[in-house]
């Protein structure tokens, strides 16, 4: 068992993929497959289900997967201490969450955990809440920023903040926050822009419209979409309103873009968590960002 061994098993494990796991590591997929076979038979076992379509690990390869993990983070818990004594740390992070949290919270993190490590590199990646954990529980992703927390015991939520979703109207005479405040019944008949389903900000919505016995097929949609930054422009343009994270809005309100108004009787609010796996042990770098990120957010709160 050697570590081209554990890394070619491990990526194949996160890419279900022979042919994306040589990409990754910069390999051919025979040699990928060369060193999943030799793996095999040092071990006496099967790693690799080959049966079907779709890649997975058999029971002994699941069973060996924590451990190639820890084995290969001690590697680079070393190459870490050695850098640190050389005054260079280099490796990659990857990070996913949703479209708020990467539009306007991890842009400043990683920007600010780059001037202390400037050679770190970092992978962001998209996903809504649910796809996040499922990703960091099977080790395809090593952190995220969630807007819920869902529940499971390999995980640790980290609150970091919390968001307030607010009104978004055009900036002009007919929205004017100062002198304004709007009813549930006078938001039914506005022209809404609408968020994607499956998006945080849009179950927080539908959530509280049900707590107030209203279907948010009530609502007069005049469009679905799914970018929060295209949203921004169609209200600009007077295409509708709609609900949107104050945290997106707030260069647009600093120079009188957008508008923003309460609604009477509806408070929506929300906290975002990172979260990582709680039973895998980290990299050296991985514990780094982890300490990092909650100490960020401590400091600025």
């Amino acid at each position: 068992m050697d570590f081209r061994q554990l890394e070619s098993f491990v990526a194949i494990a996160k890419f279900k993929s022979f042919s994306k796991a040589a990409d990754y590591l910069y390999l051919t997929q025979p040699t990928i497959s060369s060193h999943i076979l030799n793996l095999e038979k040092e071990l006496n076992t099967v790693l690799i289900n080959r049966s079907s379509k779709k890649i997975s690990l058999t029971k002994a390869g699941e069973v060996l997967y924590d451990y190639a993990i820890n084995i290969i983070n001690l590697r680079e818990r070393a190459r870490f201490k050695l850098g640190e004594f050389k005054g260079k740390i280099v490796g990659n992070i990857e990070i996913a969450s949703s479209t708020i949290p990467e539009q306007y919270i991890i842009p400043e993190l990683i920007c600010e955990f780059n001037k202390v490590y400037p050679d770190v590199t970092f992978s962001m990646l998209h996903y809504d809440s649910a796809q996040v954990v499922e990703g960091i529980i099977n080790g395809d992703i090593d952190f995220g920023i969630v807007g819920a927390k869902i529940p499971h015991n390999q995980l640790k939520y980290v609150e970091l903040i919390s968001d307030e979703l607010v009104l978004v109207t055009p900036y002009n005479e007919s929205y004017d926050s100062e002198n304004i405040s709007i009813t549930l019944n006078d938001l039914l008949k506005e022209k809404f822009i609408l968020r994607e389903q499956g998006s945080g900000t849009r179950n927080l919505l539908e959530e509280t419209l049900r707590s107030q016995n209203i279907d948010i097929k009530q609502l007069q949609v005049i469009a679905y979409v799914e970018n929060t930054e295209a949203i921004k422009q169609c209200i600009r343009r007077g295409l509708g309103i709609s609900i949107l994270s104050k945290r997106a809005i707030e260069d647009e309100i600093k120079y009188k873009l957008l508008n923003y108004i309460k609604i009477r009787d509806m408070e929506l609010k929300r906290k975002f968590y990172f979260v990582y796996h709680s039973q895998r042990s980290p990299s050296p770098l991985e514990i780094e960002f982890q300490q990092f990120v909650c100490n960020h957010f401590i400091k600025n709160n």
